[in-house]
């Protein structure tokens, strides 16, 4: 799809990835770049530079995907739909009739406004969490879902319902399934990258970061800012359709990752080990090639430079992550 001078709408475009997506899409030439959030999770501060620049916009009615005709509304004129709004893992599991209505309600109605409004594309938020724990390593497409969790539960009917809705009206687009997404903005909600926030906060108090377990459980973290670009490879591509991993393809175990960011920190506290506490998955990496052949998307920013920047982010913004951390707490 050629987005020079489209208007695209960003669902979810206030969090940690959709911030992000839309600074991404107002590099191009596009004409509009329209931000459809409820702001249940996402922030007003996450969107301060996408703002400035005169081609943004936050949808002025409304921008929760449960009331159909304010979605429908906002995709008026719309040509390209990067779909992110969703539940998160741990809201998943402790209230699934509300991961129900709005990981899988609200996307189908996403889907429907899609078609209904003649959208040209769409770029849906999948997760890895589909796959479970990997059975094969790196994990590629076709590796089974092997899932457990409720969140991986809607994000499997997500796909499968995008795949019913491109056979049945021809809708294009392509699903991402994003490794474990971390960087500025994030917050303490995401059940493997919050390790990263908790463990700055122990450093910050001269306090031992605390790893559960032997620290063998082991992930594969992209960059948020790659994970945005994407996207934007997503929306750009010529393929009509497919599901594609969003990731480095290398594994980092978290006491590998504890151990980078006492580096980068410069301190030399211990290492705390403490039981195993409640987990959903232990092992996933995915295989990074098939974006890189069908959506032309490589990443670009290893693990280290990213943490590096994470953690210049938490000191230039002390307040507002001091407000997520309360907001985590409360």
């Amino acid at each position: 799809m050629d987005i020079r001078g489209k208007k695209i709408l960003v669902i979810g475009g206030a969090g940690l990835i959709g911030s992000h997506v839309a600074e991404e899409l107002l590099k191009e030439d596009v004409e509009e770049v329209i931000i459809y959030d409820n702001f249940c999770r996402g922030t007003l501060d996450n969107l301060a530079e996408a703002m400035k620049d005169p081609r943004c916009r936050i949808f002025e009615i409304g921008g929760d995907i449960m009331q159909t005709d304010i979605l429908d509304a906002a995709m008026k004129g719309v040509d390209g739909v990067i779909h992110l709004a969703a539940l998160w893992l741990l809201q998943c599991h402790e209230y699934p009739r509300a991961a129900f209505d709005v990981n899988i309600r609200g996307t189908f109605n996403v889907l429907e406004a899609c078609v209904a409004n003649e959208v040209e594309r769409l770029v849906y938020s999948s997760s890895a969490s589909v796959y479970g724990d990997a059975v094969e390593e790196p994990m590629g497409e076709d590796h089974p879902y092997n899932n457990w969790t409720f969140y991986g539960a809607t994000k499997i009917a997500g796909e499968h319902m995008m795949k019913a809705y491109h056979k049945r009206y021809g809708l294009k687009g392509v699903g991402l399934r994003y490794m474990n997404v971390y960087g500025p903005r994030q917050d303490y909600k995401g059940t493997y990258i919050a390790v990263m926030m908790k463990i700055l906060d122990n450093i910050d108090r001269g306090i031992s970061p605390v790893v559960f377990g032997d620290g063998s459980q082991a992930y594969d973290f992209i960059y948020v800012r790659d994970t945005a670009r994407a996207n934007v490879c997503g929306l750009k591509a010529d393929i009509p359709f497919g599901f594609y991993n969003v990731g480095r393809g290398i594994k980092t175990s978290i006491k590998e990752l504890t151990e980078l960011i006492l580096k980068i920190t410069g301190s030399d506290l211990p290492i705390q080990y403490e039981p195993a506490g409640q987990t959903f998955v232990t092992n996933r990496v995915g295989s990074p090639t098939a974006a890189e052949t069908d959506l032309d998307f490589r990443w670009t920013v290893d693990l280290e430079d990213g943490l590096r920047r994470l953690t210049q982010w938490r000191k230039s913004h002390i307040s507002e992550v001091e407000n997520r951390r309360a907001k985590a707490l409360a």
